[in-house]
């Protein structure tokens, strides 16, 4: 029996899924444009962009990816082949698996980039929603001080491409560091410095008293909490006397270097930043926004070992970051870096009567031929009916015409901004057009 369609019962509503957004056209203009920034600065450092499927493997994510986002925020399913596989979270598994598909191909060092659609089940607040956007830039291979210096110098770059490089701090910190002074100096188990890891991750969501009883919990003596507030303190000269290991040693060179790529003012030690992902093993980072209306990490990424192993294929190290387009726009808005975007129509040619299309398409395609965006009624009507139509298009320019017009040869060619409009032949149209939009 064929199935008809049936009113539902109640009428659907017309808000998108819980943490998801609608893209019109004024806000496809400006993820457009911010995309494009994102980029052309990533372009311009060399590194190419690339692509990966929106569905992997389940198997993918557990291996090596963060136990809150397999356990509490995938989105997975059992497709027609019984097969369990997930919306992805993130884009490094994919890039992994990808490289490690062509690990001899690959001229290293292996730069790329990518903007995935990305899904986690969370709650939605600000700076995160259920679906987002994410710049990812990754370099695998390479030394990899040369490699930091060099992602940590592009991510300042992007925010100088909007206007936001003085508004940034970059607060980077090494895991290794981290290890040898919770195990060394602190005397903590690797249990404990592993839920001590954690519980420095998420500090700056939770009150100071309930940050110390996680630190309770761990097994952190009082003159042990002592010592770790008086190391989130200390500046990198100061810990790499105290705490002298090779995490300590890889900060110092990073930052010389760091400043010989002219953004040194911008970077900072900071011993809290952890990165809460498993696989991160060597320096990790985080960009925040220094505005007070909206203080908080914007995003950041670190450095990862051997991320092919799972894959059966040789080590190689990587350093990559992910920056959300939820957290940049919030940025951009926070700073008033968000530009006035003019409209993408360039010309609306109209249409009076239908003898006159014939002329009416000659003069839309001669407008298209030069690179104009040139739209059309899709209706016969009167000149005043149709000059209000350009307008609540938001078109910039008119062409206007009619019997009189027609018998010359001619046109109105308007502009809609400011009023000026002037009679000129169908041939001259372009090149008066190009004028006025130039």
């Amino acid at each position: 029996m064929a199935q008809t369609n049936r009113q539902p019962s109640v009428a659907l509503s017309t808000e998108p899924y819980k943490g998801t957004r609608d893209f019109y056209p004024k806000d496809m203009q400006f993820r457009n444009w911010m995309f494009g920034k994102l980029a052309k600065t990533a372009r311009s450092f060399g590194y190419l962009e690339y692509g990966g499927p929106m569905l992997e493997s389940f198997d993918l994510y557990a291996a090596k990816t963060g136990e809150e986002i397999v356990n509490q925020q995938l989105y997975w399913l059992i497709d027609k082949g019984d097969r369990k596989i997930a919306v992805r979270p993130e884009m490094t598994p994919t890039l992994a698996r990808m490289v490690a598909a062509k690990i001899n191909e690959l001229p290293r060092p292996i730069r790329l980039f990518s903007i995935p659609n990305l899904w986690r089940y969370e709650r939605p607040q600000r700076g995160r929603l259920r679906e987002h956007w994410q710049l990812n830039v990754d370099v695998l291979g390479g030394d990899p001080l040369y490699a930091e210096a060099e992602l940590l110098t592009l991510a300042v770059e992007l925010m100088r491409s909007f206007g936001g490089a003085e508004r940034i701090q970059v607060k980077v910190n090494h895991r290794k560091l981290m290890d040898a002074f919770f195990t060394k100096t602190l005397g903590l188990s690797s249990a404990q410095a592993h839920q001590v890891v954690k519980a420095i991750d998420a500090k700056d969501k939770v009150s100071e008293d309930k940050f110390k009883a996680w630190m309770t919990e761990a097994g952190v003596r009082e003159d042990q909490f002592e010592q770790l507030t008086r190391f989130f303190s200390s500046d990198i000269a100061t810990v790499v006397k105290e705490v002298p290991c090779e995490g300590a040693d890889h900060l110092q060179k990073l930052f010389a270097m760091l400043k010989e790529s002219g953004v040194g003012s911008q970077v900072v030690f900071d011993p809290t930043v952890m990165r809460g992902l498993d696989y991160y093993t060597g320096t990790v980072f985080e960009i925040y926004d220094t505005s007070p209306e909206n203080n908080r990490a914007m995003f950041g990424g670190g450095r990862y070992d051997n991320l092919m192993g799972i894959f059966g294929k040789e080590a190689l190290s990587g350093v990559g970051f992910g920056m959300g387009d939820v957290s940049l726009q919030n940025f951009l808005d926070t700073h008033g870096l968000t530009p006035k975007f003019a409209s993408e129509i360039d010309v609306m040619v109209t249409l009076p009567k239908e003898e006159y299309r014939a002329t009416a398409e000659t003069i839309t395609r001669d407008l298209r031929s030069v690179g104009l965006n040139v739209i059309t009624p899709l209706a016969i009507g009167s000149f005043g009916n149709q000059l209000k139509l350009a307008t609540r298009q938001e078109a910039k320019l008119a062409v206007l015409f009619g019997d009189d017009e027609m018998k010359l040869g001619a046109v109105l060619l308007k502009n809609l901004a400011t009023g000026e409009q002037v009679t000129i032949s169908t041939a001259e149209v372009c090149a008066k057009a190009r004028q006025w939009l130039s």
